[in-house]
């Protein structure tokens, strides 16, 4: 049987672990520019889903079939900041480790984000435009962000166990957002 292996920021000397002076020195401006962009990006596409809502949801949406478990509206602003944050930091603390796998593991959490920032057009706006087929596209959309960010959190895991962890809350809304989405196509 094999042994589990340590998360990278777990063991003595690894990169990104405390042993490494991280935050201390000349370094630490670096991790802190690092970190506010890694918080812009997390912003960026959390203004750009916002123009997207904002139009929409006291229009069509506030006339449409929601699901009964669906949350007030005023639940989900406050929720997606924790999550943008928490999304940052992960990365962050991935990037930050340098370590063995890394590269990817952003690469799998840039093409998350970039379906994070699609899925929200496509539900709000494009509905009026196209009616009940835009919300089997966003449905789609979102199904394939679940998708990419389980692979996110697999990939970040072994690299900072905290980054993986910041990671889940993340997931499970995106699971239970899908609820949402697939209600929405199913009574629209």
């Amino acid at each position: 049987m094999q042994a589990q292996q340590q998360p990278l920021e777990g063991r003595p000397g690894a990169h990104g672990g405390r042993s490494r002076g991280a935050g201390r020195g000349a370094g630490s401006g670096s991790q802190v520019i690092a970190l506010l962009l890694f918080l812009g990006a997390s912003a960026l596409v959390a203004a750009l889903g916002g123009l997207a809502t904002a139009k929409h949801v006291n229009g069509w949406y506030a006339s449409a079939d929601t699901a009964p478990w669906s949350p007030p509206n005023w639940v989900f602003g406050p929720v997606w900041t924790i999550l943008y944050a928490a999304m940052a930091v992960a990365a962050w603390l991935v990037w930050r480790s340098h370590a063995e796998g890394s590269k990817a593991a952003l690469t799998a959490y840039g093409v998350q984000l970039v379906l994070n920032l699609l899925w929200t057009p496509v539900f709000f706006a494009l509905y009026p435009v196209l009616g009940t087929p835009a919300l089997w596209i966003a449905f789609g959309i979102i199904v394939a962000l679940a998708v990419a960010v389980a692979v996110t959190v697999v990939l970040f895991g072994p690299i900072s166990r905290t980054a993986g962890l910041l990671m889940l809350p993340y997931l499970s809304w995106i699971v239970f957002a899908s609820s949402l989405n697939l209600w929405a196509a199913l009574h629209n």
